[in-house]
């Protein structure tokens, strides 16, 4: 099982950047793949990014694409998500999730994930 929380959310004006962090316990998470997904007010959740059970591989959505940076530190069980030259449509509830399986890429697909924090709130002001 995995457990997750995160933090790091907040109001930024567009331009900015913040820093999400997904904190984890459970002792499988440093074999789970992990990603993040936001949803929007009135619109469904969708992916951001992905990072696999490893570290090195990476995915995001196009909307994200060079601004946005997913990381993990399996010593810490800690996995981030870095987000430069934010813009109002980024505004949304962000969650971190783990994957349903272990050892493989990060999916796109949030039905793949069995694992979820509660939310934090990003608000990006223009």
């Amino acid at each position: 099982q995995v457990q997750l929380v995160e933090s790091g959310g907040g109001l930024v004006q567009a331009g900015g950047s913040l820093r999400l962090a997904c904190a984890a316990s459970g002792r499988t998470f440093s074999t789970r793949a992990m990603g993040w997904f936001r949803q929007a007010p009135g619109k469904e959740r969708e992916f951001v990014a992905s990072t696999n059970w490893s570290g090195p591989s990476t995915d995001y959505a196009d909307s994200v694409k060079g601004r946005f940076t997913i990381s993990r530190d399996n010593a810490k069980n800690t996995v981030y998500l870095q987000m430069n030259s934010l813009k109002p449509e980024d505004t949304g509830v962000y969650y971190c999730a783990g994957d349903r399986q272990r050892f493989r890429f990060g999916p796109r697909n949030g039905a793949e994930y069995d694992y979820w924090g509660q939310g934090t709130q990003v608000t990006v002001s223009s």
